[in-house]
């Protein structure tokens, strides 16, 4: 029955080192107590005694390591594995909180630690960031792992575009190694312990943000490693308005961003049978924004992440301490706590994650843009590239800004040099990215990041693709195999849009095609038997086509002219076989009997998307009764399709968890329980008018509507079980 559910589903979740209290008691699936400490066991018993399947979460780049920095752990200090840049300067989380060089001995440190954690019951550990900064890697523990990995003296990753990749590529694979280490010992403890399987999972950012910010971590790669279960999408307003490019303009775009974010974590799972969440936060990390800044960019993300329809499970208020009883902008005289209407959304949204349901995307077209873990590995130059190299104060990088807007004065508009170019194309706006996805996107193309190297690991990956998008100007195949499995596909009827002019200097690394090839797309091209000659071609090859245009993805993002060019000529190339493209200016996704929509602005519509019907708008704190929702540019929706379901008894929305619904002649009886110290609502379709509500022990106020044959609910919720009868 609708929103009723086993809490073992563990649908909806959160993260919090404080013990439970009432403003934050959810009524969601499971709690995360965060954090190894004194008060570890007691937070989890609190959690378990009041029903919750209860996780613990730790960070494993960072932490209160201190007693294994100095020595307490094994009498040996350990400060020379903390990350650090090539000024000598450790890379910090916080004071006396380094991010770590992960070494084995780190890893069996956290792997004692841990037990603590499995010693008081819970069911699921989760390892969160697993984070080596690009700018890292001068730390001695690095140059010996380094030594030990390449058998060949460590080299300063600025020295040359080789030893860069390698050591980004390094960096990867030790957070690979120690997570995998820690799940088996914990593992393996839990269960000739307690008799006990403990699942192990890995909250991590997206690849596209790690990218963007220049963090190494495993990412992809870990999908096939048996220890991890699963792991948590980090995206929220702090990744998903890290500013891009589209059209000459450098700003904001919390929606398209968090779309791809959320795009390419679904697709980290696609055929593994682990457990993705995606998570949103209702404020962010940074503390500076008012509320209106935050719920406009929450609902963004919330839209984004309900696109992706494979996905159903949600961690949906990470840090709730902070939301419900912080005050903002910090620091601020007109810093103020959480606005009445904006805590009922929330807690309406945290019941409404909870019952959406899995479906396959509505795509008449399905496009995919390539990426792969190597994007990490290529994200700044050495020194050799003849770029600026950017002091630091402290460990604080000098801010972009004026690069920007030395990019909008002048590269956009066609008098940079090539050096710029290269400054652009590191910046963290990821141009070579989203230059490729924003121009479909903006026009209603519902492009998802595909991942290049799952194409190798997974028979079949690129089936569900009509369309590939392709450039191997910002990643590299890491073996010849993934070009055939590409070629493969096309043959048998895919459509390949390669977009490249082969200069990126990271194509001169040491690899599999270094002996033969200029770069991996002539490989490509010799698989797919082509030769392109001009700047722009669209060739058959089998049953599919490939279109080249010879042009840095990066140029893409210059202006409405490139963007517009770019169309045109994925339009041809699609159109070479028969297919058309329908450029809207919105998305739209329905999931049972709920419709998520979002409008682009920057499109090339300004038209409102209008829907006819009879809907619940489940954005308003009383699940507002309309029969037309008009959603214009730079707006977003998620509506209750009323003309979906029957006449009998049903939640349409709530703010508080609903444990029983019973229909009796009459009268219809629910059983619920919501957080604390905020305005509840209840929204129930009912089969014959209703009057009157009572509780017994909280004032409820009942109003019918008789359109939509609802019910609304309103009372001020306690953070206790209460019993209502609808009369």
């Amino acid at each position: 029955m609708a929103y009723i559910r086993e809490r073992s589903e563990e649908r909806t979740g959160y993260q919090a080192s404080a013990k439970l209290y009432g403003k934050i008691d959810f009524q969601c699936d499971f709690i995360m107590c965060y954090g190894v400490n004194d008060t570890t066991a007691e937070r989890i018993a609190v959690a378990k005694e009041n029903g919750y399947v209860v996780h613990l979460m730790t960070g494993i780049a960072w932490g209160g390591y201190v007693d294994y920095l100095d020595g307490k752990w094994d009498n040996r200090e350990h400060w020379d594995e903390s990350q650090t840049d090539r000024y000598g300067n450790p890379i910090l989380h916080g004071e006396k909180t380094p991010y770590m060089v992960p070494t084995v001995s780190f890893a069996d440190y956290l792997s004692e630690r841990l037990k603590i954690a499995v010693d008081a019951g819970v069911e699921a550990i989760h390892v969160e960031e697993p984070e080596f900064w690009d700018r890292g890697g001068y730390s001695e523990a690095f140059k010996r792992e380094y030594l030990l990995f390449y058998k060949e003296p460590w080299m300063p990753p600025h020295t040359d575009f080789d030893t860069r990749y390698k050591s980004a590529q390094l960096k990867a694979y030790l957070y690979k190694r120690t997570i995998e280490r820690v799940s088996a010992y914990l593992k393996e403890y839990a269960l000739t312990k307690y008799n006990r399987v403990l699942r192990f999972y890995v909250p991590t950012h997206s690849l596209l943000n790690y990218t963007q910010w220049k963090i190494m971590s495993p990412e992809g790669s870990l999908a096939q490693s048996p220890a991890v279960d699963g792991f948590i999408a980090q995206i929220w307003t702090g990744t998903s308005r890290e500013p891009n490019c589209y059209e000459g303009i450098i700003k904001e775009r919390t929606f398209e961003t968090a779309y791809l974010e959320y795009g390419v974590m679904q697709e980290l799972v696609k055929g593994t049978g682990k457990r993705m969440w995606f998570l949103h936060d209702p404020i962010e990390d940074n503390p500076i924004f008012d509320w209106n800044d935050y719920r406009y960019n929450y609902f963004k993300t919330v839209t984004a992440s309900l696109l992706h329809p494979r996905i159903n499970h949600y961690e949906i208020c990470p840090w709730p301490n902070r939301v419900f009883d912080g005050t903002y902008p910090k620091n601020s005289p007109e810093a103020i706590s959480i606005p009445e209407e904006y805590a009922t959304l929330l807690n309406n949204n945290f019941q409404t994650l909870g019952d959406v349901e899995c479906c396959e995307p509505d795509e008449s077209l399905r496009v995919g843009v390539l990426i792969s873990d190597s994007a990490l590995y290529q994200r700044d130059f050495p020194d050799c590239a003849n770029l600026e190299v950017k002091e630091r104060v402290g460990t604080v990088l000098v801010e972009e800004e004026d690069k920007i807007k030395q990019f909008e004065n002048l590269l956009f508009k066609g008098e940079g040099t090539k050096e710029m170019q290269l400054e652009f194309i590191r910046s963290n706006a990821f141009p070579q990215f989203y230059g490729l996805c924003l121009p479909l996107l903006k026009h209603g193309i519902p492009v998802r990041p595909v991942l290049l190297d799952n194409a190798g690991r997974y028979p079949g990956y690129l089936d569900d693709c009509d369309v590939l998008v392709l450039s191997y100007e910002f990643i590299k195949p890491d073996s010849p195999d993934l070009n055939t499995a590409i070629a493969s596909w096309v043959r048998a009827g895919g459509i390949l849009v390669y977009v490249g002019d082969g200069t990126d200097p990271y194509h001169s690394v040491r690899s599999w095609w270094s002996n033969k090839y200029a770069s991996p797309a002539e490989h490509l091209f010799e698989v797919l038997e082509i030769a392109p000659e001009s700047e722009k071609e669209i060739i058959p090859v089998g049953a599919g086509a490939v279109g080249f245009w010879k042009i840095t993805p990066a140029t893409l993002c210059y202006s409405k002219e490139n963007a517009d060019r770019y169309r045109e000529f994925f339009t041809s190339v699609l159109a070479s076989k028969g297919k058309a493209v329908e450029e809207k200016n919105h998305l739209i996704q329905r999931r049972g009997a709920y419709i998520s929509a979002a409008v682009f602005d920057e499109s090339f519509s300004d038209e409102p998307l209008v829907l006819n019907g009879l809907f619940a708008d489940m954005y308003t704190p009383k699940f507002d009764i309309i029969t037309q929702k008009s959603v214009a540019p730079d707006e977003n929706t998620l509506l209750f399709d009323l003309d979906t379901i029957g006449n009998e008894s049903r939640i349409i929305g709530t703010s508080a968890r609903i444990f029983s619904l019973c229909d009796n002649s009459g009268e219809i009886t629910l059983k619920v329980r919501g957080a604390s110290d905020f305005k509840a609502y209840i929204r129930v379709k009912v089969p014959r008018p209703c009057c009157e509500a009572v509780s017994d022990s909280v004032p409820v106020s009942c109003e019918y509507d008789e359109k939509s044959k609802t019910v609304l609910l309103g009372f001020e919720s306690n953070g206790k079980e209460i019993n209502i009868t609808i009369k």
